[in-house]
């Protein structure tokens, strides 16, 4: 699996004009894809990473600070753009496969006690975000 985490002051997204979700405090966005062969190791460890990770303010982690998590699925994070001008999607895996994984993640970070929000899997979602620092990582399983 693979996520990009950023440290936000708050988040949302919107689809089709109705906010789906949102974190109103700082806390982390953390797009997310899935490839073929993830499972659930992946899934706890991709979970144990956004948690425990000390990437908020006066390095502190989720877990630390109370802080939420939005979850966002998002595919295109498996691109393949090394050859032409279209990128190849192959690496991402179906959403057969990949939405149970995205929806154990979110079931692994709320076991924890951490507060999640969400988009909507497969939907064409508007995700606005205030990046606090600004402050990006790439977290690989």
């Amino acid at each position: 699996m693979r996520a990009v985490l950023q440290r936000v002051t708050r988040a949302s997204v919107v689809v089709e004009g109705e906010t789906v979700g949102a974190i109103e405090r700082p806390g982390l966005l953390a797009l997310v894809a899935a490839t073929h062969d993830d499972g659930p190791a992946d899934v706890e460890k991709l979970a144990r990473k956004i948690a425990e990770l000390r990437v908020l303010r006066d390095e502190q982690s989720v877990l630390d600070a109370g802080a939420p998590v939005l979850v966002v699925s998002q595919f295109t994070l498996y691109a393949d753009t090394r050859k032409g001008r279209r990128p190849s999607w192959s690496a991402a895996a179906p959403g057969d496969v990949a939405e149970p994984l995205v929806d154990d993640l979110v079931a692994a970070l709320r076991d924890k006690g951490i507060e999640v929000a969400t988009g909507r899997f497969g939907a064409m979602m508007e995700v606005s975000l205030v990046n606090d620092g600004p402050f990006t990582l790439v977290v690989d399983t």
